[in-house]
């Protein structure tokens, strides 16, 4: 969900993986996609969200996916009533990119009025959601979402373009979105996102499977940026993240093997086995890519700063 922006709101609102491990509950729900489950108790087979996700790739929703997303549904209907607007899931699940055992299911919830006292009421069906190994939802208002659009631009550039309504209207629809802050916010969350990179080598460089799972978590998020840096180049990004980096290789000329090798990795389809120096050597030029496509913002802010001057 996920798996987010360094200290802020949009972390919660990026459609990316977690660079940190995932914990038992997590590892659980995850080995359950796909697999036959038991029913949950009182859901229909007729739910409204259970047949929207038969739209989502049957390896995406499984059973046991369709019985936790219709009693979820279920539940925030008992908890918020009429004032529930629409619940919408966004992320790699929607986008069509979605990799069992790595992606999360990310869960927009929209309100027409928020209150302390709604959300206390919704702990209970949150928990329990929670509980399965889920990311907690984002809450906006109908009206928070119209003015937030501006704050959060990459965010919401990817929540309009790939995006599932499971219940209610649709209040992604005709979002405008302004780039005014773009680039600030891009370079802001790159910086971020590499400095953060950084940090977790140092104890993942002990081994081998640390650094792995470090490079597999963390290009979700850096993919979802490169979509930005597209956008700031004048071009509509795609929407799955193998094209969107394979867009940004094209475009700002950088080594598209590393990527390639992560892919790989982060899919299982990493017939290489990888010995430690290998492995070292694979997060540098990891590393060195990103900060190429930082210096390309950087200096496209140059640019736009030297224009206005002149």
């Amino acid at each position: 969900m996920t798996a987010g922006v360094a200290d802020s709101v949009a972390e919660h609102l990026l459609c990316h993986g977690s660079s940190a491990r995932r914990s038992p509950a997590q590892e659980v729900r995850h080995r359950a996609i796909g697999e036959e489950a038991v029913p949950a108790a009182g859901v229909g087979a007729d739910s409204e969200a259970v047949e929207i996700l038969a739209e989502v790739e049957p390896e995406v929703v499984g059973k046991d996916m369709e019985h936790q997303f219709a009693a979820f549904i279920d539940d925030l209907r008992g908890t918020h009533g009429s004032n529930l607007a629409s619940v919408i899931l966004y992320g790699s699940a929607a986008a069509g990119d979605f990799v069992p055992r790595h992606s999360d299911y990310n869960i927009l919830i929209a309100l027409k009025k928020i209150t302390p006292k709604e959300l206390r009421l919704a702990h209970g069906s949150i928990r329990e959601w929670h509980k399965m190994g889920h990311p907690v939802p984002v809450y906006f208002t109908v009206s928070e979402l119209q003015n937030a659009a501006d704050v959060f631009p990459i965010e919401f550039h990817q929540m309009t373009k790939a995006h599932k309504v499971l219940y209610g209207k649709d209040v992604l629809d005709g979002l405008k979105v302004s780039d005014a802050f773009l680039r600030h916010q891009t370079e802001y969350e790159l910086r971020s996102k590499l400095i953060l990179l950084r940090r977790q080598y140092i104890p993942a460089s002990a081994s081998v499977e640390g650094l792995k799972t470090l490079m597999a978590e963390s290009l979700p998020s850096f993919s979802a940026l490169f979509g930005a840096v597209l956008i700031m180049n004048g071009i509509e990004p795609p929407t799955i993240k193998h094209e969107i980096v394979a867009k940004t290789i094209e475009v700002l000329d950088l080594d598209g093997l590393v990527f390639e090798r992560i892919f790989n990795i982060r899919e299982d389809n990493f017939a290489k086995t990888l010995g430690d120096i290998e492995a070292n050597e694979l997060f540098a030029e990891y590393m060195e890519q990103v900060e190429k496509v930082i210096d390309s913002v950087d200096a496209i802010g140059k640019t736009s700063a030297s224009q206005q001057l002149a």
